[in-house]
């Protein structure tokens, strides 16, 4: 059984996707891996970007399924120990992955693990939390850069880790039912974190290992679709785990017309 499966979801991000195999291929993770991108439909030359990379696996989509289903195909086709979700728009640097996977295995109570996210420009993002409430959301639309780059330098169990570079262990994953698919892009790692800490899982955010994740810019291309996927995936969330906000989120949406 291979050690890791690095599953990298693709939708219409060629010239990042190929950035991300770049760094994956010019310092490959010592534990023994594969690599399987899994296309959602793309019509920009993503498959057969993928496909030009020597041990890549390539899964292409007869339709966009988003980012949960894409993810899920990719689990679902592979059968190792851990799983890495880790976004197209990603730069790994050596000895990252390795860094992540000593400190999951390292503790056995910890069923998913996130590293350091930072920008081009190496700022930090805000790539964990508490789980998503009212009162979540609205604290951390109010924490400073400084206040991110700090609390982003110490290691600590949290509620949830992005899922633009999420470690987690098949068992737990497989446990906790995979990613919900009814969250077509957005708040699916919130969830999918909540799952995992439901059978009395941990999770962990450890500096330990530092990403570079250049945020957005898939999200850019298509402004109007992902900000409807977004609200779309909003409510969804809500629905599930906290129905009673759920009828004044969808009115407030209603009332700014963004529903």
């Amino acid at each position: 059984m291979t050690g890791l499966t690095i599953v990298i979801v693709s939708f219409n991000a060629r010239e990042d996707l190929a950035a991300c195999l770049a760094s994956l291929r010019a310092a490959p993770p010592a534990i023994p891996h594969e690599i399987v991108v899994v296309d959602n439909a793309s019509g920009d030359g993503s498959v057969e970007a993928a496909r030009a990379v020597a041990g890549v696996t390539v899964i292409p989509l007869e339709r966009n399924a988003g980012f949960a289903a894409a993810n899920n195909a990719g689990i679902r086709a592979t059968q190792s120990e851990l799983i890495l979700l880790l976004n197209s728009d990603t730069l790994v640097p050596s000895g990252a992955i390795d860094a992540l996977v000593g400190r999951l295995r390292a503790d056995p109570s910890l069923g998913a693990a996130g590293p350091r996210l930072v920008d081009g420009e190496g700022r930090a993002e805000l790539s964990f939390g508490r789980m998503m409430s009212p009162l979540a959301e609205w604290r951390q639309k109010r924490r400073s850069p400084a206040w991110i780059d700090a609390e982003t330098r110490r290691e600590q169990l949290v509620d949830w880790v992005s899922g633009a570079c999420l470690l987690v262990r098949r068992a737990d994953a497989e446990a906790a039912g995979l990613l919900d698919e009814r969250f077509f892009l957005y708040t699916e790692d919130v969830d999918f974190c909540a799952s995992i800490r439901t059978r009395g899982r941990k999770v962990l955010f450890t500096p330990v290992a530092t990403v570079t994740h250049l945020r957005g810019r898939s999200r850019a291309s298509r402004p109007e679709p992902s900000r409807k996927a977004y609200r779309q995936s909003h409510v969804a969330f809500y629905e599930k785990h906290h129905p009673a906000w759920a009828p004044m989120l969808k009115l407030y949406l209603r009332l700014k017309g963004e529903l």
